[in-house]
């Protein structure tokens, strides 16, 4: 503060640091109103600091200034001054009673478990399954939690606070009606429970609107019993994805983009495709991209599916391989996969044979493979090879059906150059069909080492 002062001129007197300004005017030149005092103290706030007097850092006023920091880092003394002065962190709704926010959130989420189990019981699920799915289904019960609060101001507002039968309800209350105003009977929260996102769940549950949640929660334990049993190497499924992947070179059908993009969702997680095979990471991707599956009735469709498949040569503890590495077999009809099978007998394979096959390669299924094999066999009548050669070949390795005529082809032109041709080529593929899936450089590498080996055997022999 400066003195403001009545006096015969104006002067200033500022000796910075040291003592205070002072402003002195003319008496003579002040109105008659500023003339009852003689003295009146201002505030002043200049524009600028003085070029030696520093203004004090203001702080919170529950700071006991001075306040002398620690050697502290620069986060423990943002953290020292929250301690310092701590948020009043009430219940606005409260006022009489106010109690900590975070005390009173947790309560809130403790009465929407409890009334999401609830409401699942009464479905006819029992109360431990029903606390498990209420438990793991977070993002459903904040969805309820806020559809209530958004009814209650809509209420409030519409009514002006009188007459809301809706206020009267207590939370939990308020909670189970938004539960049955979602209209999906508890099928959103189960399938979140499974590892789904909200969004992914409130999709397949419009898929399945006329399943009763019993059925579904029974059909998803079977197919897990199915897809993922205990006593197996899960991590082989994923490397026998990772090699069909590699030998892919053709364009793709529906059904393989399908497969694909479910390998691209599981290979993006920690561990890659060798999680393929287990349950946790793989089914909730599974039901993403193929929400068709838990609409198949069991008794129907899945157990004469896995009949089926046991006919043809599949082993029944080996079917999960079939239907992981390519699961619109599982939404497929029968008699549609039958047709297929008869197609692909071309080769010579017999029923046993042709399990063999599908165990190898059950991307042998899809339409896009199918009409591969008709530019496969063409090509290699083209080199003059026999068909007998192609067809032994297709059914020691049928990858051969995933590679473009093309590739084949560079492949080809390599052996050649190495005067295998023609009849001699057919019995190379039908011995070695893998060969065909090579990349030059590597075969080459390979037919050098022999032919060293072969040098020093001559070399060895003629002494």
């Amino acid at each position: 503060m400066l003195s403001l002062c009545l006096g015969q001129g104006f002067r200033v007197l500022a000796k910075a640091g040291r003592e205070p300004r002072v402003l002195v005017f003319d008496a003579a030149s002040l109105p008659s109103s500023a003339m009852t005092t003689k003295s009146l103290s201002i505030p002043l706030d200049f524009p600028f600091p003085s070029p030696k007097v520093h203004p004090l850092p203001k702080f919170h006023p529950k700071i006991q200034f001075p306040c002398k920091f620690p050697l502290f880092s620069l986060p423990q003394r943002i953290q020292f001054l929250r301690n310092q002065c701590p948020p009043k962190c009430q219940n606005p709704n409260d006022k009489n009673n106010p109690v900590p926010y975070t005390i009173q959130q947790e309560a809130h989420f403790t009465e929407t478990r409890e009334a999401i189990s609830q409401f699942l019981q009464e479905f006819g699920i029992s109360a431990e399954e029903s606390n498990s799915i209420a438990l793991n289904s977070p993002k459903y019960a904040k969805m309820l939690v806020d559809s209530v609060k958004d009814l209650e101001e809509w209420t409030s507002w519409k009514s002006g606070g009188d007459g809301n039968e809706f206020a009267t309800l207590g939370f939990k209350e308020k909670v189970a009606y938004m539960a049955k105003e979602k209209g999906d009977n508890g099928k959103v929260a189960f399938l979140e429970s499974l590892g789904l996102s909200l969004s992914s769940s409130m999709n397949a549950a419009r898929y399945l609107h006329g399943e009763s949640l019993p059925n579904l929660i029974h059909k998803v334990k079977y197919m897990k019993e199915i897809l993922f049993p205990s006593n197996d190497d899960k991590r082989l499924v994923g490397k026998y994805a990772r090699c069909m992947m590699m030998n892919l070179s053709i364009p793709i059908d529906e059904d393989l983009q399908k497969t694909l993009s479910l390998f691209e969702k599981v290979e993006a997680r920690r561990g890659g495709l060798d999680m393929l095979g287990y349950s946790d990471v793989t089914f909730r991707y599974l039901v993403e991209s193929f929400p068709r599956i838990l609409l198949l009735p069991i008794d129907s469709h899945l157990k004469p599916m896995m009949e089926f498949l046991e006919s043809i040569g599949v082993p029944k503890e080996r079917m999960r391989e079939i239907f992981l590495l390519f699961p619109p077999v599982i939404i497929c009809d029968i008699t549609g996969i039958n047709k297929k099978v008869q197609a692909l007998k071309k080769v010579g394979a017999v029923d046993k044979d042709f399990g063999k096959m599908l165990l190898k390669y059950p991307w042998i299924l899809s339409t896009a493979i199918q009409e591969n094999y008709k530019e496969v066999v063409s090509f290699f009548h083209m080199e003059k090879v026999d068909k007998s050669s192609v067809d032994t070949a297709i059914r020691s390795w049928p990858h051969i059906l995933g590679c473009s005529t093309s590739k084949l082809k560079v492949m080809v032109e390599q052996f050649a150059e190495l005067g295998v041709r023609n009849k001699k080529l057919g019995q190379v593929i039908s011995k070695s069909p893998q060969l065909l899936l090579r990349k030059p450089q590597e075969f080459l590498k390979v037919v050098f080492v022999f032919w060293k080996i072969s040098d020093l055997i001559v070399k060895l022999w003629g002494r």
